[in-house]
């Protein structure tokens, strides 16, 4: 956990994964779908909220500018202002009355400071930085909304993605839930609610994150320098996620990678995914197979063209076993044994569904 305090050696933030433009003046404002939905939510009242729905739609991107909200100096019906000393502090990462509850993996991607014997252990190689939020976070955030706020808007806490939490972490978060001090506010963000404790869920306001409409999602991502024929492409190997778009587009997955990954699998051709890791790689032919199962119903495609498909004769059971495979790899895809060899597996396993008989 960070309490972002300026003692603990904020890291610049990296960005690469929020919905955010830099303004002139040197600020950021978010994505037009995220302010509609901070303003909406600012407008309501409740200590806890709960952000969910699927990946790439702004839970975290929603869950800050929320928390920035609550402890802007001078805040509007649209949220913080993003120029006072608590927006700032909260844009260098070093605000005192925020704590941001995240796997360390994640933290270090966003540019969060971790703790500092959890920076000195992973510096002196005790260890690897926690895919989960560890239970030591969370008793530091136990003692931080014990605190007296330090800038007088109260406290926040900012937990993402917060179905990392085990269930010792799950259950502490509870408890400070169930009793929370009278001027500490939670927000937490989640791509998949359900792997969440009912009772917390019980305990938070629900939220459930919004569409972008196509044509807006394509100027805002023409504004971040992606273009048109592009992220119309990727937007669509997306599944209309922008955030996804900005990702795929980083990572090098042009438009004509993607066209060609149906007929690079078919063929078993294990090199198409080199540049990818498992997850990217799991993400992509889980796409595929959705659609071909899709296809095979009767419906139209939705990540790829349907002359981007192969000639399959696969049964949709056998694209079903193929899809079951590849959600049990998924669940070790952050940590391979051997990453180049999960990819010629995936690659194989592709093939020989892609190329059975009903």
């Amino acid at each position: 956990m960070s309490t972002a305090g300026p003692t603990q050696g904020a890291k610049a933030p990296s960005g690469g994964r929020e919905l955010h433009a830099v303004s002139e003046r040197g600020g950021h404002f978010p994505a037009p779908w995220i302010a509609r939905q901070t303003e909406a939510l600012l407008a309501q009242r409740g200590h806890a909220w709960l952000l969910q729905g699927p990946s790439g739609l702004g839970q975290y991107e929603l869950a800050l500018a929320l928390v920035s909200a609550w402890l802007c100096e001078q805040p509007t019906a649209q949220g913080a202002c993003g120029h006072c000393p608590s927006c700032h502090a909260i844009e260098v990462r070093t605000h005192a009355d925020l704590a941001v509850l995240m796997p360390e993996t994640q933290m270090l991607e966003l540019g969060w400071p971790l703790s500092e014997k959890a920076q000195a252990d992973i510096d002196d190689k005790k260890r690897k930085p926690s895919k989960e939020i560890r239970v030591e976070a969370m008793r530091d955030l136990v003692e931080f909304a014990q605190r007296t706020d330090a800038r007088g808007r109260g406290k926040a806490v900012l937990v993402f993605p917060a179905e990392r939490m085990n269930a010792v972490t799950a259950n502490a978060l509870l408890k400070t839930l169930e009793e929370p001090p009278g001027d500490v506010r939670f927000v937490l963000a989640t791509e998949a609610a359900h792997q969440l404790l009912p009772t917390i869920r019980s305990r938070c306001q629900t939220h459930t994150l919004a569409w972008p409409e196509s044509a807006e999602a394509l100027q805002w991502l023409a504004a971040q320098g992606v273009d048109a024929p592009v992220a119309e492409a990727l937007l669509r190997s997306a599944g209309g996620r922008p955030s996804d778009v900005l990702r795929q587009s980083t990572a090098g997955l042009s438009p004509a990678w993607w066209a060609a990954l149906p007929k690079a699998m078919q063929q078993g051709d294990a090199s198409h995914l080199s540049e990818l890791s498992p997850a990217q790689a799991i993400d992509a032919l889980q796409k595929l197979c959705h659609d071909l199962v899709l296809r095979g119903s009767g419906a139209q495609p939705r990540f790829f063209m349907s002359s981007q498909l192969p000639a399959c004769q696969a049964s949709v059971m056998t694209l079903t076993d193929w899809f079951k495979r590849l959600m049990q790899s998924a669940r070790t895809a952050e940590h391979p044994f051997n990453a180049g060899l999960m990819l010629e597996a995936l690659a194989n396993d592709a093939q020989q569904a892609l190329n059975a008989r009903a």
